[in-house]
């Protein structure tokens, strides 16, 4: 029997993929950044036309690199989201939250996701 007054927060059926960078970082604030898409259409025919990023000095870095903002352009608009965040121990690069069914890092997001990686360990 289901519950008659269902609470609602608990277990979700979300999922994120974080990818860790191990580097040590003297200052955290330069290594944060995020994604500030330009898009046009509506709903279900949304595009990626232009990808800036925002925050930190790596966000410098990373709107030098043509090559990686074409690469995102090319992806739907949740998988375009990243967000670049620097922890005790190294820096997270993830995107947003996806239920089971859409879950998947495919060979496009993991070459993003390495570009970028690369990029903070250089920094």
């Amino acid at each position: 029997m289901q519950d008659p007054n269902p609470l609602p927060w608990g277990a979700q059926d979300r999922y994120q993929a974080h990818f860790i960078v191990r580097k040590q970082t003297d200052v955290p604030v330069d290594y944060t950044a995020r994604t500030v898409l330009t898009t046009s259409g509506h709903f279900r025919s949304k595009k990626v036309t232009k990808v800036e990023w925002q925050g930190g000095k790596i966000a410098d870095t990373l709107n030098d690199d043509s090559v990686l903002n074409e690469l995102i352009a090319q992806q739907s608009v949740d998988d375009a989201t990243i967000t670049i965040d620097p922890t005790t121990k190294g820096v997270r690069i993830y995107g947003k939250w996806k239920n089971s069914f859409d879950f998947k890092v495919s060979k496009e997001q993991f070459e993003i996701f390495d570009k970028i990686a690369g990029h903070i360990k250089t920094f």
